[in-house]
């Protein structure tokens, strides 16, 4: 990837941003190196590894990465042959112990996510504990050598301590010997040059035998070995060098266990390194809110509310681009500081990005491509970095870029064919333009030059496109209009800051009869396309409120279907119910009359009381079938001829009636009992009878009356009898198919009224309720909507 393409677009900063985001100096080394790619399969996979890492953070939290020291010059040194220290053979036993407890992270994590190369890299980390077992038994966290490094070690060292108490004994005799105490600067023991001596004063040096070991700075004090530990202080130091010589030796033993596994601890390095990488990438998307893109490699670019990863989210405003479809090429117009430059350098910044395996801050659904090359010219005054190019500079940076471009590549380039004379630097600009679009690749230039708005408006697969600005208030709005382009705004701006209207109209009247006709097109464009935007968002508005009404209307919907079908079946199960109690009653009056016949010898015949049994078997009612079982029966059944007075069954009511006349074209009047109804023809089935059969008269007692009634007169009736009586009614109601009916409780005192209107609120039968009116009674009534 072209090298001065990475400064422009300012990629270094974000691997600076992703090398913070490592834990180890070799995922530090690997972000330092990242380079975009240019190979599809490739850049895939580099995006598949940071998914991976990706979705383990998010699910799980960070990977546990402390502990990971770089310790490759520990091993480059233990390789040819180097006695390691205690400190390096330490951060050695700590960096293998990370590494399981990474291992057991990516490995425990496998198991409920697929992330097939994070498992893959870290099975391959080696199980190094016959390493790190002896070091932690030898080696201190703070680099000393352990008693337990060996027995010989443990051994000298008790030895060690036992002359040293020795020493210090015999010398503390002497210091409280007052012969000697006279001769000291302190009553102290002290070490110098690992020997145990005492502070004496410089003038009794004479009269102090012994070995001179140091003096003070001001010569003062001489730090003398007395001559009756000279003896004791050899044997310590022999210890002392036996001492040195076992540390050395176990140093050497512990250097070569490292030496002989070298291989596969840099092998696990090298792992630990790459894990932190991408889980450092995984952390930069987290930080950035960024997506995965999606990939292809024929050069569709389709950037959904992209945001510059290098500008604060709270003064970003999001991209949308599309480029390689309909168009490959692009050229964006407007004011100065209306954003031009940032969108460039979005979109390349955003290839380039991808191309390295990172992900996007953009909205999911995003799509870039893999290029062969990302070339870019900005020169920029309001960038980070500062570019005062020239014109041979711009015109030098475009020779290099077509002498290295392919049909597969993406070229960026700011303001072309500035720095010069404005006709010569348009024509210019229009056949760099028109040789760029003849080779294929995808092109986003910007310009103030009017001939590349017209020129662009006229070629196929060239779009126009512009940033937004509010001449309201003289701001831009830094949003990308596709379609539409720009103005300079130059005369609007200047009147509005202040510049006298003379000198503007006269600058006006400069301006050619053609330009002036294209500025008056593109502010007619510009007026139809906010027209047309407020259309969009008032339409977009409707939707969603459709969108609404429909999701409530099918929940509402639902929840009806379910409670009628739960209703029913709670009736069907009452009513069965019922009916098995009737029966078991039945059967024990039946047992107790026979128990009573036999006791007075009365003769009943057993086939009287079997008869009696099947009857009571057919009276138990069948559930009734479900609505759309009839619909389906009533559909597939042939046509009957029916007359009045004939019994017949009304299908969607399930009840029986006879019919007393026709009411019109399709339509009859049924009568059941005291209640008619008018239905329609194809909603009645006539009784068949059959003439075999014998009439049967069967007489059935009710507690209640037969026929339906429409009202329920309560007044002077206790609250709780008549919630009991109103709760039957309503049933009754519901049964005949009845939508509305009427409860009569009268004005009184309230009581009855507030109680009742109480109960019916909870009622699931009842829709809704309401007062009467003056003609239905008034307040003393309560008019109630059914279900």
């Amino acid at each position: 990837m072209n090298r001065k393409t990475l400064t422009v677009l300012e990629f270094d900063r974000i691997i600076r941003m992703l090398e913070s985001k490592t834990s180890t100096a070799m995922g530090r080394e690997r972000a330092a190196s990242l380079v975009p790619e240019t190979s599809f399969d490739v850049v895939s996979r580099r995006l598949a590894e940071t998914d991976e890492a990706f979705v383990v953070e998010s699910r799980f939290g960070p990977a546990p990465l402390s502990g990971i020291r770089d310790v490759r010059p520990s091993l480059d040194r233990v390789r040819i042959g180097g006695v390691l220290s205690p400190e390096e053979l330490w951060d050695i036993a700590e960096t293998i112990a990370a590494g399981r407890r990474l291992k057991r992270f990516v490995l425990r994590v496998r198991g409920e996510v697929a992330i097939p190369s994070l498992a893959a890299l870290a099975e391959g980390l080696p199980d190094l504990s016959d390493v790190e077992e002896p070091i932690r038994r030898s080696v201190g966290e703070n680099g000393e050598i352990l008693d337990g490094a060996s027995d010989e070690l443990a051994q000298v060292r008790r030895e060690i301590r036992a002359a040293e108490r020795r020493v210090r004994e015999r010398l503390e005799q002497l210091v409280r010997s007052p012969s000697v105490v006279k001769m000291l600067q302190e009553p102290i023991v002290t070490i110098r040059n690992e020997r145990f001596v005492l502070p004496v004063k410089a003038e009794h040096r004479a009269s102090f035998g012994g070995i001179v070991h140091d003096q003070s700075a001001s010569g003062a004090t001489l730090f003398i070995e007395p001559e009756p530990v000279v003896e004791l202080n050899n044997r310590l130091r022999e210890l002392r060098l036996r001492e040195r010589r076992e540390i050395e030796r176990v140093l050497a033993e512990l250097s070569s266990y490292v030496r002989n596994r070298h291989h596969e601890l840099r092998d696990g390095i090298d792992r630990l390194g790459e894990l932190d990488f991408r889980f450092a990438k995984a952390a930069l998307a987290r930080e950035m809110r960024a997506t995965l893109p999606v990939l292809n490699a024929r050069g569709y670019l389709n950037i959904r509310k992209g945001r510059h990863p290098l500008i604060a989210a709270d003064r970003v405003v999001p991209l949308d681009l599309e480029l390689g479809g309909r168009f490959r090429t692009i050229v964006v117009t407007g004011p100065n500081t209306g954003g031009k430059t940032v969108v460039l350098k979005t979109v390349g910044l955003f290839c380039l990005m991808a191309a390295s395996g990172l992900f996007v801050p953009a909205e999911e659904g995003t799509e870039l491509a893999v290029f062969d090359g990302v070339f870019a010219d900005i020169g920029d005054e309001q960038s980070i970095e500062q570019n005062l190019s020239t014109f041979s500079g711009h015109m030098t940076n475009v020779v290099r870029i077509l002498n290295e471009l392919s049909p597969n590549s993406l070229v960026l380039l700011d303001e072309i064919g500035a720095g010069t004379d404005p006709e010569e630097g348009a024509a210019l600009a229009v056949a760099i333009l028109d040789h760029l679009h003849r080779t294929g690749c995808r092109v986003v230039v910007t310009t103030h030059f009017g001939e590349l708005k017209a020129y662009a408006y006229n070629r196929d697969g060239m779009v126009n496109a512009s940033m937004e600005f509010d001449e309201r208030t003289l701001a831009p709005t830094y949003r990308l209009l596709l379609g539409v382009p720009g103005r300079s705004m130059a005369f609007t701006v200047a009147e509005r800051l202040g510049l006298p209207k003379p000198i503007v109209e006269q600058a006006r009247g400069q301006v050619s009869e053609t330009g002036r006709k294209v500025d008056a097109m593109l502010a007619a464009l510009e007026a139809d396309r906010l027209a047309a935007e407020r259309g969009r968002q008032e339409a977009e508005a409707l939707r969603r409120e459709a969108e609404r009404l429909r999701e409530d209307y099918e929940a509402k919907l639902a929840e009806f279907r379910e409670q009628k079908s739960r209703l029913l079946e709670d009736a069907r199960r009452q009513a069965r119910e019922i009916v098995a109690h009737a029966r078991r009653e039945a059967e024990a009056v039946v047992a107790d009359l026979r128990r009573m016949a036999q006791e007075e010898r009365a003769a009943f015949k057993e086939h009287h009381w079997i008869e009696a049994r099947r009857r009571l078997d057919e009276a138990e009612p069948e559930p009734a079938e479900p609505p759309f079982k009839r619909e389906s029966a009533r559909r597939s059944r042939k046509p009957e001829v029916l007359a009045p007075g004939d019994e017949v069954r009304v299908l969607s009511l399930g009840r029986e009636g006879v019919l007393a006349e026709r009411a019109g074209p399709g339509q009859w009047v049924v009568r059941m009992g005291v209640l008619k109804l008018t239905v329609k023809e194809d909603d009645i089935e006539k009784i068949a009878k059959t003439a075999s059969e014998p009439p049967v008269s069967v007489a059935v007692r009710r507690t209640r009356e037969t026929s339906v009634r429409t009202e329920l007169d309560v007044r002077g009736v206790g609250l709780e009898e008549a919630k009991i009586e109103t709760d039957r009614f309503l049933d009754e109601a519901m049964m005949a198919g009845l939508s509305r009916v009427y409860v009569i409780h009268g004005k009184g005192t309230g009581v009855l009224r507030e109680g009742l209107r109480d109960f019916l609120k909870t009622h699931g039968l009842v829709k809704s309720f309401r007062p009467g009116e003056p003609s239905e009674g008034g307040n003393g009534v309560t008019v109630v909507e059914l279900r």
